[in-house]
């Protein structure tokens, strides 16, 4: 049958076609799909009452092809993550000095194993470079973070119902590349003096300190901390610290002449722009995902391709070796978890349901000519 596809979701007719009974259910399929299973009069093969299990048990042809973001739109995101990882790859394959890192990142995610369900697919194995300035790698830790700090949250909630939230960020003025470690190094011995403040430690519990580096238009880099504070009741009663004054803070501890800009807001219930109620707890994870976003955009790694912007990526991953972009204190000290393991990056969401009856596994393939995952049959488990 010629490779005609299917004017709703882009999937081959043929394929589209037996679909279509799977999802209504009809007999008629599921008595073909028994009829040509197994010769074995008493086996009594599963019913396919899913796309999943259609594609386990009566695989596309090879003519047609089934991408990942064809059959699960929440994992349509890998396409974009590994294309990306792609593209930083070939930025680090021109130097010799980071050669393992692209033949790492070559390797990174290239399979994904699902198991399946009626209720959808779940990742279950991957393998995964670790590289720090990987996309895809970044993508999961970030995903990773998230999730711890959503649990966190919740126990917070329970043992101090009264306690406040702050999302603060914290500035210096931009420097050139090659002293980013020196200034990074710095703002942390800053940010330890700042910790040990009488005025800090008399209204902060708890802090989650992430470091992110942007790049400016004149190709400096512009390094700042995002940090969630865990405050007392009494911040808003009689401790509380206006933003001049964390401004002055903020100088004094990094004992510089001039006024570093740094913005605080309080984390709570609002109306959004089109006058939508954002409920506190929503309002919370909105900067739990901000805090715990990338450390460097993918945009600022891969620039335009030019030499200028591949030489400044290249310095940027020097100057960052061995460099932690995450901390904790307080009460949220053991929030996140920061010896990252692979089975970390697979099970990147704690609450989870980590029990799984069926061994079965669907495969997908990274194809570069494609920038897309594309189903493997022939690699199913």
């Amino acid at each position: 049958m010629p490779n005609i596809y299917y004017p709703v979701n882009g999937l081959p007719l043929h394929f589209a076609y037996n679909l279509h009974f799977v999802l209504n259910n009809k007999p008629a399929y599921q008595k073909w799909y028994e009829s040509t299973l197994v010769d074995t009069p008493d086996y009594v093969p599963p019913p396919i009452t899913n796309i999943y299990e259609h594609l386990y048990q009566i695989p596309p042809t090879e003519d047609e092809e089934v991408a990942l973001s064809d059959v699960s739109d929440k994992d349509s995101i890998w396409d974009t993550q590994r294309h990306k990882t792609e593209l930083v790859g070939d930025i680090y394959s021109y130097n010799a000095e980071f050669e393992r890192y692209a033949e790492r990142m070559n390797d990174c995610s290239g399979f994904l194993e699902y198991s399946f369900s009626d209720d959808g697919i779940k990742l279950k194995d991957a393998r995964f470079c670790r590289v720090r300035h990987c996309p895809v790698c970044q993508w999961r830790r970030s995903l990773l973070w998230k999730s711890n700090m959503y649990v966190a949250y919740e126990e917070i909630k329970e043992q101090h119902p009264t306690h406040r939230w702050l999302f603060l960020t914290l500035t210096v003025k931009n420097c050139d590349i090659t002293d980013l470690r020196e200034t990074l190094q710095y703002m942390n011995e800053s940010w330890h003096r700042l910790v040990k403040r009488k005025s800090f430690l008399k209204v902060v519990d708890g802090w989650i300190r992430t470091t992110e580096v942007t790049k400016a238009k004149n190709g400096s880099a512009h390094p700042h901390f995002h940090i969630m504070l865990l405050v007392k009741p009494s911040y808003f009663a009689k401790n509380y610290i206006k933003q001049s004054d964390w401004s002055e803070l903020w100088r004094s501890v990094l004992r510089v002449d001039y006024m570093p800009v740094v913005d605080v807001r309080a984390v709570k219930a609002k109306k959004s722009k089109h006058q939508e109620v954002v409920s506190a707890d929503d309002a919370i994870k909105s900067a739990i995902m901000e805090t715990l976003k990338y450390s460097v955009k993918p945009s600022d790694m891969i620039g335009n391709g030019s030499k200028k912007d591949s030489a400044w990526f290249y310095e940027l991953t020097r100057q960052c070796f061995k460099l932690r972009f995450v901390a904790s204190g307080g009460v949220l000290k053991d929030a996140l978890k920061t010896e990252i393991t692979n089975e970390d990056l697979i099970n990147t969401n704690l609450e989870d349901d980590k029990s799984d009856t069926d061994d079965r596994r669907l495969v997908f393939k990274y194809k570069k000519s494609k920038h897309k995952y594309l189903y493997q049959s022939k690699y199913n488990k």
